[in-house]
């Protein structure tokens, strides 16, 4: 393996977050304490506890997961849309780089950045309300699997769009949505009976669980299902990953 190949581009990406604090980092926290603000003062006030967890810490889980999703998916997807769109993507494929190690360098930096907000929003969070985690190995697994599980599907999303409308369809119009209805703010136990059966078809819902879990040993549906689904779908990434380079799609301009 080229570890210098991927080191440069690993840094490459972390250099840009740091030239774009502003917008990394900075936004996502802002808006994340927002969600946190309106939704706890909100909906607090009226619901002040969901299964023994006040209402303001139970939202917490969902709303890092809110935020890791659609960052991994916009961080990984920026990052390979604008070689292609720019046309530099032309010196990265006549280098001596193999596409395991592009994938590595993008996908690696784009997770990491995720992570590290991930944490600060938590560190965030902590100051509005007092949290817990019974299961902090599990938690930073979720944390590790989610960040790169969706930076992989950026990466594809990156590679299959060609302008920059397509490149915000699928976290716009399909991610936030499913995590709005996957039980970011709300318990499934609380919906009538023929919506829990009809919520338990969006997979975010077991993503946003087994992280619950992890703070407050509650979930709506099992550990095993959570992992099983967070494994399930890194799988199919990799395997569409695998599918492009082995085709050659759309990976030029």
């Amino acid at each position: 393996m080229n570890i210098q190949a991927v080191r440069s581009i690993y840094r490459f990406e972390m250099a840009r977050a740091r030239r774009t604090l502003l917008q990394s980092v900075v936004s996502p926290v802002i808006s994340t304490s927002l969600y946190f603000v309106v939704f706890g003062a909100a909906i607090g006030s009226r619901i002040t506890e969901v299964e023994g967890v006040s209402y303001g810490a139970f939202i917490v889980p969902g709303l890092i997961m809110l935020m890791l999703l659609t960052q991994s998916v916009s961080n990984a997807s920026f990052s390979i849309f604008f070689p292609k769109f720019s046309g530099t993507i032309y010196e990265l494929l006549s280098a001596p780089v193999s596409y395991f190690e592009i994938v590595l360098g993008y996908v690696g930096a784009a997770a990491t950045k995720t992570i590290v907000l991930g944490l600060i929003i938590l560190a965030t969070a902590s100051l509005f309300v007092p949290l817990r985690i019974e299961h902090p190995f599990w938690m930073l697994l979720f944390l590790v699997l989610t960040a790169l599980t969706f930076s992989l599907l950026g990466f594809i999303i990156g590679i299959w769009a060609d302008t920059f409308e397509k490149l915000q369809l699928v976290p716009l119009l399909i991610i936030t949505p499913l995590t709005f209805l996957g039980g970011s703010f709300y318990s499934v136990n609380m919906l009538p009976p023929i919506w829990q059966t009809i919520t338990l078809f969006n997979p975010v819902v077991y993503l946003v669980s087994g992280f619950r879990w992890s703070f407050y040993g509650i979930s709506d549906v099992s550990l095993g299902a959570s992992v099983a689904m967070i494994v399930l779908f890194l799988g199919l990434c990799l395997g569409v990953v695998a599918w492009i380079f082995k085709t050659g799609y759309r990976i030029k301009p």
